[in-house]
């Protein structure tokens, strides 16, 4: 435990590295959510100056795009990748192969790093930490092309669903709409980030606030790279004929909880389920793969680097296993420490009556 939080200090003077992934077709709002939460113009919108183009399918283009920010003083170098073309095609069989094929390169290179004798000191981790999917604001449900590709991705990053433009539904509509498309996460059994908990384990703020942002899912954000006047308050937001939304009311959208969530509560959540978890699965799979023939790409990998694979692999479960105990351990000592105090109080409290009842019976 000394030794994680030595850890999570030495994190918090340096800064951390997080990487994020947006998806979503055109118009759903990705590259404005972007710009609003970097407050900077970091990603272009899309513009089409001839209409004779606007037919053209150019396919999906990933970018990956350096942010640094400050996060309640921290500083955060934050990596967002961006999916400009997912969604625009009739056909998008090919954008979920190579937003699959991204992700997969990440833990490929993670895999290569770690069995080299001699690591590079410049090695840069680029692996997803969380992917926001953006929904269609249609009212109805999930489409086939957002169930395809959660179901695809879910076992490779941590998805977390969003409605983009959220101002387009009236507030029972966005209530309604979010009930189908968690049932529909539910339905077809769609591996998502729900903001874990653990009852026994967590304290009870944890799993307060873990389960008021699950409540949120998926979150509904509004965003705005304009500035707007309201009774005399300077806001991100925008005006229409019938009123005014705000990007930062909670009231308006879900904008600022997700935030919050990923550069500051959650990030570290988020970073360590992929490693311990969406990695290690990954990695099982494919040194499994490997040993039994069925993936020749990795034929560089020799018998030498898969033994030194395995024998990592099972040092670090036999770690994890100690840790487990020596926490177990400590439980038990805790609680034995307390009984023994609860019992000498009882034992303490026992002997003060027996004095008091033989003082009354000599002075009877």
């Amino acid at each position: 435990m000394a030794h994680r939080l030595g850890g999570r200090r030495k994190n918090v003077k340096k800064g951390f590295q997080f990487t994020l992934m947006v998806v979503g077709a055109s118009g759903t709002g990705r590259t404005t959510f972007v710009n609003t939460l970097c407050d900077d113009h970091v990603l272009i919108h899309k513009e089409i100056d001839n209409p004779e183009d606007a037919h053209h399918e150019n396919g999906i283009t990933i970018k990956p795009i350096q942010v640094e920010l400050e996060e309640e003083g921290v500083r955060i170098s934050l990596t967002v990748v961006d999916t400009p073309g997912f969604g625009d095609n009739i056909d998008n069989e090919a954008c979920f192969h190579e937003i699959l094929a991204y992700l997969d390169k990440q833990y490929d290179d993670i895999l290569a790093e770690e069995s080299r004798i001699k690591r590079n000191p410049r090695f840069h981790d680029n692996r997803i930490h969380a992917l926001l999917y953006f929904i269609a604001p249609t009212g109805h449900a999930l489409r086939e092309i957002d169930i395809e590709l959660l179901r695809r991705l879910g076992p490779r990053v941590n998805i977390i669903p969003v409605i983009g433009r959220a101002d387009s539904l009236t507030p029972i509509e966005l209530k309604e709409f979010k009930k189908r498309i968690m049932e529909d996460i539910e339905h077809y059994n769609i591996p998502i980030y729900n903001f874990p908990y653990d009852v026994e384990e967590d304290d009870e703020d944890t799993i307060e606030e873990n389960s008021e942002l699950r409540s949120l899912l998926p979150f509904s954000i509004i965003g705005s790279e304009e500035e707007i006047v309201i009774n005399g308050r300077t806001v991100r937001g925008r005006q229409y004929p019938w009123g005014a939304v705000e990007v930062d009311n909670p009231k308006h959208s879900d904008f600022g909880r997700l935030r919050s969530a990923l550069l500051s509560s959650h990030l570290q959540d988020l970073k360590e389920i992929t490693h311990d978890f969406l990695y290690e699965n990954y990695r099982t799979e494919k040194l499994s793969r490997t040993i039994n023939g069925g993936d020749q790409e990795d034929a560089s990998m020799n018998v030498e680097d898969l033994n030194t694979q395995g024998v990592r692999l099972k040092e670090e479960q036999l770690r994890k296993e100690e840790e487990k105990l020596r926490e177990i351990e400590l439980k038990v000592q805790r609680e034995i420490q307390e009984k023994r105090a609860e019992l000498l109080s009882k034992e303490e409290a026992l002997r003060n009556l027996e004095a008091r009842l033989a003082q009354a019976q000599l002075s009877e």
